[in-house]
């Protein structure tokens, strides 16, 4: 496997992870744990389920991908600054799901607020898509640091 592609595999590989490990804890914390949300809010509690079974599975589907993608690409540790790629893809990704989530979800098509109901509920949108922003441009950086030669 030539370095590009393995580079390639690395970082998409990470990537997909950090985007499925992010709605796994999206879905772990605010839809189970804390119980402010499920996926569909405006539905009867089966709904609520069933829509958030779909998002568990989709965000799970996401997980064995990267998982897999980063097992073909082999030890980061192969690359110079392969370690980079994964931990800049893994936080791209992460940061890239809580803004299409977040952006897509509450604010585009409104099924769900982070805390409905709440007086700040638009401060805990807002936060959560800072979050996203936070952690994408962190994982920007260090991507792009990792390809400086």
């Amino acid at each position: 496997m030539s370095t590009k592609t393995k580079v390639s595999l690395i970082f998409v590989g990470s990537f997909v992870l950090g985007f499925g490990f992010m709605g796994a804890m999206d879905g772990i914390i605010f839809h189970q744990l804390l119980q402010w949300h499920s996926v569909v809010m405006d539905t009867t509690r089966q709904g609520q389920i069933i829509s958030d079974g779909i998002f568990h599975f989709t965000v799970t589907i996401a997980l064995v991908l990267g998982g897999v993608l980063l097992w073909v690409a082999g030890k980061p540790t192969d690359l110079p600054k392969g370690v980079r790629l994964l931990v800049g893809g893994f936080l791209l990704g992460s940061g890239i799901f809580n803004l299409l989530e977040g952006i897509i979800n509450h604010h585009l098509l409104q099924i769900h607020r982070v805390k409905p109901g709440d007086p700040n509920a638009f401060l805990y949108d807002i936060s959560f898509l800072l979050l996203g922003l936070i952690l994408a441009l962190i994982g920007y950086f260090i991507y792009r640091k990792a390809q400086q030669v």
